[in-house]
């Protein structure tokens, strides 16, 4: 990749006076600096560039950010050096490094010299958003530097897009609940994304410093789930050569996510409610009851409710997890948010896998649009990976897409000539759907707000947009 010529200047890394404090990224690859900025911008963050250390630390100097994303390897100032700059500057501030040359000795002695979060790349972009997420969380105290407010397509929030009333709902619910110390019981269908509802609790609590800890409770056998909860002792069974703490020790001072908790077996059940109660756990094999600090969210694809009133599952359990449920919404109820997630899901597939998309063709929205979506938010992340890497050229198109998707016909579904030809594909067939259903509403707002997965606020937003455009 071509190298930038360095100007000397700090021009392109300085936030302007009164914006929300941004993600600095600092990389002398011009592109590599283009593509994280595509992509973090997708995400809702606002990003500021510099081309090399010596620029990252002027920029510092002078102006507040909410995170630095830095490669190390530079031809001017690189970014160890610049770390330990910045670091005397701002200790507060969190640096996240990226490196193609990682050893875990090298993560290892950075950490403990301050570095936030030690990245490999090629990049796992999950992980990078999360990382990002927590650091300007933490940078900030009050998340005022996680990204910039919700606005028109850009709606995203802990990686929760939507600005459906569904999602606007749910992230009420999060924010009034996250700094809380409540048990929190999830739940929704498979793919509709439970976890990132644990992650955004996690950290938007005063655990937020503490470690989120994950189980998968479906994955494991029962006695092996119990040494994973609980921990075991030296001998307790055969291969227990050692003490080992369990999740509920390891997320001490934290969080922990029990995800499927509804596949527990009823000794299982017995257990957890124990803990809960008590805040109290014992090893297998062990005698000890051990005091624990965590807080519990729970998650299941069942309704526990039912389950508990058919005898299915312990009623006093789902009583102890159900102080506060949230419901995860199944795409197929807030279908107006499929456009934010189409653009996500394509700048995240497109900058990962070293694509460009210029354009998505008219019938691949149309079949995008149609589609039930019955594996939800994750079928629609397949499907989106799935035609950016075996498109061809640069344009998305629907012979991309998995046949399942090609092949669905729903009733009433629009024709291809009611799509828009060329320009901002996705943006012009959102406002000829806003056009459309308040012509069959008969201009009833709130109606039509309704029928499109959208608030009324945001149906008035976005007509006063078009008005201004026309």
């Amino acid at each position: 990749m071509a190298k930038t010529k360095h100007d000397g200047t700090a021009a392109e890394a300085q936030a302007a006076p009164g914006q929300t404090p941004a993600v600095l990224i600092v990389d002398d690859d011009k592109t590599h600096r283009f593509t994280l900025k595509s992509l973090i911008g997708q995400w809702g963050w606002r990003c500021v560039e510099a081309d090399d250390g010596d620029t990252a630390v002027a920029a510092v100097e002078k102006h507040r950010y909410a995170a630095v994303l830095m490669d190390i390897r530079m031809a001017r100032l690189d970014g160890r050096a610049a770390f330990a700059r910045i670091h005397a500057l701002r200790p507060e501030l969190p640096v996240l490094l990226m490196t193609a040359y990682s050893t875990v000795d090298d993560a290892v002695a950075m950490m403990k010299e301050g570095v936030f979060d030690y990245l490999t790349k090629p990049l796992d972009f999950d992980r990078l958003r999360l990382a990002l997420t927590r650091a300007c969380t933490l940078s900030t105290g009050n998340g005022a530097g996680e990204k910039e407010e919700k606005s028109g397509d850009n709606a995203t929030c802990h990686g929760i897009i939507g600005e459906s009333p569904a999602i606007n709902d749910l992230l009420e619910m999060i924010a009034r609940v996250a700094p809380t110390e409540a048990t929190v019981l999830i739940h929704g269908e498979s793919g509709t994304g439970k976890e990132l509802i644990a992650d955004a609790l996690h950290l938007g609590s005063p655990r937020a410093k503490g470690p989120l800890v994950k189980v998968n409770c479906a994955a494991l056998a029962e006695t092996l789930l119990e040494s994973e909860l609980f921990g075991h002792e030296k001998g307790a069974f055969t291969g227990a050569d050692r003490q080992r703490d369990g999740k509920f020790m390891q997320a001490s001072g934290g969080t922990l996510f029990l995800d499927e908790i509804g596949e527990t077996s009823p000794a299982m059940q017995v257990k957890l409610l124990r803990a809960l109660q008590q805040r109290e756990i014992q090893r297998v094999g062990g005698e000890a009851t051990i005091r624990v600090d965590v807080r519990v969210i729970a998650a299941s694809n069942r309704d526990l409710e039912r389950e508990a009133h058919n005898g299915n599952f312990r009623e006093d359990l789902y009583y102890r997890l159900n102080v506060v449920q949230l419901e995860a919404p199944p795409l197929r109820e807030r279908a107006g948010d499929i456009p934010l997630l189409v653009k996500h899901f394509v700048a995240q597939f497109a900058a990962r896998n070293h694509r460009v998309v210029e354009e998505i063709s008219d019938e691949c929205l149309r079949r995008l649009v149609v589609y039930p979506w019955p594996g939800n938010v994750r079928e629609l992340e397949n499907a989106i990976e799935r035609g950016v890497i075996l498109m061809q050229g640069n344009n998305l198109t629907e012979k991309s897409l998995p046949l399942t998707i090609q092949r669905y016909q729903a009733d009433g579904e629009a024709s291809a000539d009611a799509l828009p030809q060329g320009g901002d594909l996705l943006s012009e067939a959102e406002r000829r759907l806003i056009l459309q259903t308040l012509a069959v509403t008969n201009g009833n707002k709130s109606e039509a707000a309704r029928r499109l997965g959208i608030t009324r606020k945001t149906l008035h937003n976005k007509l006063e947009r078009y008005e201004q455009e026309e």
